[in-house]
């Protein structure tokens, strides 16, 4: 993608994640009521896909299938075309019950395909699960946002790939700034890219997410580079050191603020389901 004004920049926002808490920031929408509204934020700012996850009352992460279901059918009455992509991640739930959610068919799904250490535990991905995971994405057509934590994990895709296991050109997402993870180190960064370049193709579609103060340098990375972005308040809770973001819209104006910088559009819901090879909206 050399002309990179001809390339629009898919937006992803992250809403909630499993994490942040209102006595983080207070923005940070917990129920299903807030998550909808600050979707429609986001989306009026300029994403295109919605990253979720969905809580309890009490604010800790859950996989609960209902939530979830409530939580897409606010989207797609709000945010008309946008992609919904559900969180299989396993702060959430355990084993099988990550995937309990596939059966609704989102749009897409996260898929970490291999583990790696967090900043207090290790983040257990087994192959059995994996391979569960990604049967159940295959029946239900979702397609998979692979969430490369490391090197690895952008060759086990394509080797998930090869086997059939995974449908169409996989959309890698390079996750860096987990403490013990990966660092957000620019050599590494530019590997990713020849990497995916290198196993799925020129033209294959790839993101990126810093987290915390790591957010804006992805962003700005990632679009300087004709990838696709992440934001939101999973990632990072602040503008700046001294400010909190006051919504997730406002993330997402910072990423489309940065589009502008370099000449680069930003994705409408059809484009990015057209980039990513996704089915209409019914």
């Amino acid at each position: 993608m050399s002309d990179l004004s001809q390339s629009p920049c898919i937006i992803c926002c992250a809403i909630t994640g499993s994490l942040p808490r209102k006595a983080d920031n207070p923005a940070v929408p917990i129920s299903v009521a807030e998550q909808i509204e600050s979707t429609h934020e986001a989306f009026e700012a300029g994403a295109s896909i919605v990253h979720a996850h969905v809580r309890n009352s009490d604010e800790s992460p859950t996989s609960d299938p209902e939530k979830f279901a409530a939580l897409k059918e606010g989207v797609e009455k709000h945010c008309p075309g946008m992609i919904v992509q559900l969180s299989t991640g396993g702060r959430s739930g355990a084993g099988q019950e990550r995937g309990g959610m596939l059966p609704l068919r989102p749009d897409m799904a996260s898929l970490s395909v291999g583990s790696n250490n967090f900043p207090t535990r290790v983040y257990e991905n087994p192959p059995d699960l994996v391979d569960w995971l990604a049967s159940e994405m295959l029946a239900h057509d979702v397609k998979p946002e692979i969430e490369a934590f490391d090197l690895s994990h952008i060759l086990q895709a394509k080797l998930m790939s090869d086997r059939g296991q995974l449908a169409g050109t996989p959309y890698v997402q390079f996750v860096m700034g987990v403490k013990n993870a990966m660092p957000v180190d620019r050599e590494v960064f530019d590997f990713y890219i020849k990497t995916v370049h290198r196993l799925f193709g020129e033209d294959a579609h790839w993101c990126a997410a810093g987290i915390g103060p790591n957010q804006i340098v992805l962003n700005e990375w990632a679009i300087a580079a004709g990838g696709h972005a992440r934001t939101g308040l999973e990632d990072n809770i602040r503008l700046d050191r001294e400010t909190l973001a006051p919504s997730n819209a406002a993330l997402v104006q910072r990423a489309v603020e940065i589009c502008e910088k370099v000449g680069r559009p930003v994705a409408t819901p059809a484009q990015a389901r057209e980039m990513l090879g996704l089915r209409p909206v019914a």
